[in-house]
Parts: C-alpha cells; sequence; structure tokens
C-alpha cells in the first residue's frame, strides 16, 4: 500500500491516469452528503466487507476518508484481502478541500 498526495490525484486526474481508478470513498453517507469526490463510490467502511464483490481487485484502488485514518485501515485491508495495487489519499477529502479545491465545504 502506498500513501497518494491530493496533489498526484489531482495530477493523475488531469493527466487522465485516473480514468481507469476505482475511487473509493469509505467516510458515511452524511460526511458524503457535505463534500464528495464526484468520481468517487461511496462504500462506507462498516459496509466493505458485503460489498467487496463490488471492486476489482486488479484497479488501481485509491480509497479516502475525511484525514486519512481509516482509509488507512480500508487498504490495508484490502491489500489482504487480494488487491495488488491500493493507495491511501494522505490527508483525505479535508486535504482536497484545502489544497486543491478552496470552495469545497469543509468539516
Amino acid at each position: 500500500m502506498r500513501e497518494l498526495s491530493v496533489r498526484d490525484l489531482k495530477a493523475a486526474q488531469d493527466d487522465g491516469t485516473a480514468a481507469d481508478w476505482d475511487i473509493l470513498d469509505v467516510r458515511e453517507p452524511w460526511e458524503h452528503a457535505l463534500c464528495a469526490l464526484p468520481e468517487a463510490r461511496l462504500i462506507p467502511m462498516p459496509g466493505l466487507p458485503g460489498r467487496l464483490p463490488e471492486l476489482d481487485p486488479r484497479r488501481t484502488t485509491v480509497v479516502l476518508c475525511h484525514h486519512g485514518v481509516r482509509s488507512y485501515q480500508v487498504a490495508v485491508w484490502l491489500e489482504r484481502n487480494g488487491f495488488t495495487d491500493v493507495a491511501n489519499l494522505s490527508g483525505g477529502i479535508d486535504a482536497w478541500a484545502r489544497e486543491i479545491d478552496p470552495d469545497m465545504a469543509q468539516y
């Protein structure tokens, strides 16, 4: 598992690299309703084991949460469950709002 900065994710989106990535948001629905990356798939952390078949372990999976703590735990768990290319979004959606999109709501 690797750490991916929000600036690196933004660069990958801009150059098209991220088009083939699964961006997985593991926050709760109320958090997602406040602010979200439009391309991210919301699967809250507690529900992930039952929804694991929805994800492709062969694709790059970038996991995000509010600050990067839950997403780190999920990224490690995904690797233990056969995912080979997993990244934790360092600083989470909070870092995205501060560094990339200052108009995004923060909480």
